[in-house]
């Protein structure tokens, strides 16, 4: 039997998910006054920086990684498929989970870079990107149709079985992808970052275009 969505449930289920966005902001405020009136923002594919801010810009991930988080908690109260959403509650937990930590480890990484430790910055970009679709791609096929979360074309949104059959298919895109993405990780050099670029763009093509297929099928 499905479980009704219930943001406070949610937010109850949430409690460490939520302890570490805390934790972000008390590590912000903590290391706030160590930083350098500079501090890098943006790194290139070979993981030099190559754009730099205020210090008072390391505020900036901290609110997008709670802004984040609650949006994601409140958004299925607008959805007009709200009903479905407690039909993959379990896969819409690790989801949001998944990104809100991954958010937190590129946030802490930068700091850390910021404060002066040595940190692979592109190294990490390069793990990510194989996490995130091993993870997704794992949990895809159980999201049920919606306005708000999952692969949102015109043909998913607007047939049920297309969405269905346009996940199944996704979940196992993102997986291989994922995996491919990880033996790359045993190798170094520009060209790792840019097949991960490769594999994310492939994974997120490729599901938009056979969802358009079958539709047309249909």
């Amino acid at each position: 039997m499905y479980e009704n969505y219930d943001v406070k449930q949610e937010m109850k289920k949430d409690w460490w998910l939520i302890g570490i966005i805390l934790l972000i902001w008390i590590f912000t405020f903590v290391v706030f006054g160590r930083l350098p009136d500079k501090i890098p923002m943006h790194w290139n594919i070979s993981g030099q920086v190559d754009s730099f801010g205020p210090k008072q810009d390391v505020f900036i991930l901290p609110s997008i990684i709670t802004g984040v988080y609650f949006l994601m908690v409140f958004v299925p109260l607008i959805d007009p498929k709200k009903a479905n959403y407690g039909k993959f509650a379990g896969a819409y937990r690790v989801i949001r989970a998944v990104l809100i930590i991954i958010l937190s480890a590129v946030y802490l990484a930068a700091t850390f870079s910021a404060l002066g430790y040595k940190v692979n910055i592109d190294r990490l970009g390069n793990a990510i990107i194989p996490v995130m679709l091993i993870v997704f791609g794992s949990y895809m096929g159980k999201i049920q149709h919606n306005y708000f979360v999952g692969i949102r074309t015109p043909w998913t949104l607007a047939d049920e079985e297309v969405w269905n059959k346009t996940h199944q298919m996704g979940g196992k895109v993102w997986l291989i992808a994922g995996i491919v993405g990880v033996f790359a990780l045993l190798f170094t050099g520009t060209w790792v970052g840019i097949l991960m670029f490769v594999l994310l763009v492939a994974a997120v093509i490729v599901p938009v275009v056979y969802s358009y297929v079958i539709f047309r099928n249909k």
